[in-house]
C-alpha cells in the first residue's frame, strides 16, 4: 500500500515522535508504517492515544510494542486511567532486525488488525471509544521513513463490518479507471470462495468471480436476465493457497475488467454489462477472513 493515497502524511520523522491524528480515527482507516529496523534494536513502540499527557498520563488505546530481545513477540495492551490493562502477547515476530518492513493498522468497528509485510499478525479489540483516540506515537529502536492515514474506503459495508456474507454498496456505481482491492486470508480448510459485483437494483451479476481452491480452479463468469453466461476459466498460475494471505486488485477499465493478485496480472473479462454505474454492489462469501475492501 502507497502513502501517495494518505490523506495525511509524515516524513522521516524523528524518533520519539507523537504528533496528532488530523480528523480522528474512523472505521475503514488504515495507518500506514513504513521503516527499518536497527541491526541491534530491542525494542519498539507503536501508541495510539486520547492526547499525549505525561501527568497524568493520556489513555492508550493501542500500545503496540515488538520485543527482540529475550522471547521475540509482539505485546498489545491498553493504559486507562493510568493503569494498565491484561497483555495481549503474540509469540512471533514479523519484524527483523536489518529489514525493512511496512506495518498497516486496520481500524475497524470492533477492533484494530494488524499486518505486517501484506501477512495479517493479529486483532486487537478496543477496550476504549474509537472516538477518543486522536494521537499517534512511536518511539524505541526504530528508524520511520513514513507515516499516512489512508482514508476510508468509497465502499459502505452494509452491516458495518467484514464478517461473512459481506455485502458493500458503491454509492457512485463503478467508472473506468477505478480500483477494487480485497484482502484477507483464506480458511485453513478452505473449499471456494466468490466475489459478486452486481447491481442492486436486479438480480444481475456483472462479474462473479469463484476461486476453488481445492481444485485449483478460478471461474469467471456474469448473471444477466437469469441466465449464466460463458465460464472462463483459463490462468497462467493459481494464485491461491489454504491459510494464506492474499490481495485482489480489480481495474476497471472501459471495455473490461483486469484482475491481478498478490501483485501479478491474472485475467482480463471483458464487460458484459454496459452500464458500468449500474454496478453499485459488491459481495464476498466463501471461505477466507476478509481484512479490507477498498474502491479507488
Amino acid at each position: 500500500m502507497s502513502v501517495a493515497n494518505a490523506k495525511h502524511r509524515i516524513l522521516n520523522p524523528v524518533i520519539p515522535y507523537t504528533g496528532a491524528i488530523p480528523g480522528g480515527l474512523h472505521p475503514g482507516e488504515v495507518i500506514i508504517v513504513q521503516g527499518t529496523v536497527p541491526q541491534h534494536a530491542d525494542s519498539f513502540q507503536i501508541d495510539l492515544s486520547s492526547g499525549c499527557s505525561t501527568k497524568p498520563c493520556s489513555d492508550v488505546a493501542l500500545c503496540f510494542r515488538a520485543q527482540f530481545s529475550g522471547q521475540l513477540c509482539v505485546i498489545c495492551n491498553s493504559l486507562q486511567k493510568e493503569s494498565w490493562g491484561k497483555e495481549e502477547t503474540i509469540y512471533q515476530l514479523p519484524f527483523k532486525q536489518g529489514a525493512p518492513f511496512e506495518a498497516l493498522i486496520l481500524v475497524h468497528k470492533n477492533a484494530f488488525k494488524v499486518a505486517v509485510n501484506g501477512t495479517h499478525l493479529l486483532e486487537y479489540k478496543h477496550r476504549m471509544p474509537l472516538n477518543r483516540v486522536d494521537t499517534f506515537s512511536v518511539s524505541g529502536d526504530v528508524r520511520v521513513c513514513a507515516v499516512g492515514y489512508i482514508p476510508s474506503s468509497a465502499i459502505y459495508s452494509e452491516s458495518g463490518d467484514l464478517n461473512l456474507p459481506y455485502k458493500g454498496s458503491m454509492l457512485n456505481g463503478l467508472s473506468p479507471g477505478e480500483h477494487i482491492t480485497i484482502k484477507g486470508q483464506v480458511s485453513i480448510y478452505p473449499h471456494s470462495f466468490t466475489i459478486n459485483l452486481r447491481s442492486s437494483q436486479t438480480e444481475n451479476i456483472a462479474l462473479h468471480l469463484n476461486p476453488r481452491i481445492k481444485s485449483t480452479v478460478f471461474i469467471r463468469n456474469s448473471y444477466l436476465s437469469e441466465c449464466w453466461g460463458y465460464e472462463e476459466r483459463e490462468l497462467p498460475f493459481f494464485p491461491f493457497s489454504s491459510g494464506e494471505y492474499f490481495e485482489i486488485l480489480i481495474l476497471c477499465q472501459p471495455h473490461q475488467f483486469k484482475v491481478a493478485v498478490n501483485g501479478l496480472h491474472l485475467f482480463e473479462f471483458r464487460h458484459r454489462v454496459q452500464d458500468l454505474k449500474s454496478i453499485d454492489q459488491i459481495e464476498i462469501m466463501g471461505d477466507v477472513e476478509l481484512i479490507d475492501v477498498k474502491v479507488w
